[in-house]
C-alpha cells in the first residue's frame, strides 16, 4: 500500500518506517492515520518481527504536530493515537526509534513510546508544549518522568529545555549515539538482532514488562502467571521445544510461531 507521508520498506521480518513530510516530518491527522495502519498491519502481520521508525533527511527525526494543519490537535488520530504509536498498548512487537535529528514535542514523544532508541550525534529531544500553551499528552508527560532521573525529566517538561543525544544515553534513555550517517544502520544490526529470538518470547517479554511496570516484583509474579496469555502462549509452544532442541542440537532454531 501506498502512503502519502510515510516510507514503508519490507527487509526480511523487519519493517523500516520513514516520516517523508518536509521539511519537518511534522505529523498532521493524516499522517497519523497512516502511522496507525502501518502500525496495525505490522502487529498483525506474523511474517514481520521488528519496525524501525526514522524521519528523511538528517535535520528532523520529527518536528512532532503539523501546527499548521487544519484539524484541532485532539482529533482521532487513528486507533494507535498519535503518530500510531503512543497509544497502541496491544503491539507486543519491538520498535526502534531511529532518531536521525531534532526529535520535538509529539517527534520525541513517538520515540518515547518505542522500545529502543538510536540517535545521531548531533540529535536533540525536548518537548517544548508549555511554551505554547499546551501539555505533552501524548505520552510525554506520562513516559518521560519514568524513563529519565525525576528531575531532570521535571526540568524538561516544565521549560522545554533540549536533550543531546549524548546526555540522553548517559541518563540511559538512548541505547546508541552514532555518526549521522549510520544511524539506520545501527537501528538494522540490533533489529536483526531481534529478529533471530523467538517471536512468541519476545511478546512475552513486551507483555510481561508492560503489564507488571508499576507493580511489586511479588505482585508483578503472580500478574505474569495468571494474566498474561502471550507468556502463557510462549510456555506450551512448539517454539520452546524447538528452541530447547536446537540448543542441544546445536543449531539455529527455525522458529513456527505456534
Amino acid at each position: 500500500m501506498d502512503y502519502a507521508s510515510v516510507e514503508v520498506i519490507k527487509n526480511g521480518s523487519i519493517l523500516e518506517i520513514k516520516l517523508n513530510r518536509p521539511k519537518v516530518n511534522a505529523i498532521d491527522v493524516d499522517c497519523s492515520k497512516q502511522l496507525s495502519n502501518i502500525f496495525l498491519n505490522f502487529r498483525d502481520d506474523p511474517a514481520l518481527n521488528v519496525a524501525i521508525i526514522t524521519g528523511a533527511g538528517e535535520q528532523f527525526f520529527s518536528a512532532g504536530w503539523d501546527l499548521k494543519a487544519e484539524e484541532a490537535i485532539d482529533e482521532d488520530h487513528g486507533p494507535g493515537g498519535f503518530a500510531g504509536l503512543t497509544e497502541m498498548f496491544n503491539l507486543n512487537k519491538p520498535v526502534i526509534a531511529a532518531v536521525n535529528g531534532l526529535a520535538v514535542g509529539g517527534g520525541f514523544e513517538l520515540a518515547l513510546a518505542c522500545d529502543v532508541i538510536v540517535a545521531a550525534e548531533h540529535a536533540e529531544l525536548f518537548l517544548p508544549e508549555v511554551m505554547i500553551g499546551i501539555i505533552p499528552d501524548a505520552g510525554g508527560v506520562l513516559r518521560l518522568p519514568k524513563m529519565l532521573p525525576r528531575a531532570i525529566a521535571m526540568e524538561m517538561l516544565y521549560t522545554g529545555n533540549r536533550l543531546s543525544a549524548e546526555r540522553a544515553y548517559h541518563f540511559g534513555l538512548i541505547n546508541k549515539v552514532v555518526d549521522s550517517k549510520e544511524v539506520m544502520n545501527a537501528a538494522r544490526d540490533i533489529a536483526t538482532d531481534m529478529a533471530q529470538a523467538a517471536p512468541l518470547a519476545v511478546a512475552a517479554v513486551k507483555e510481561v514488562i508492560r503489564s507488571t511496570e508499576d507493580l511489586s516484583v511479588e505482585e508483578g509474579f503472580k500478574q505474569m502467571r495468571e494474566s498474561c496469555p502471550n507468556y502463557k502462549k510462549m510456555l506450551h509452544s512448539k517454539d520452546e521445544q524447538e528452541g530447547v532442541q536446537a540448543f542441544s542440537e546445536k543449531r539455529q532454531p527455525v522458529w513456527k510461531t505456534r
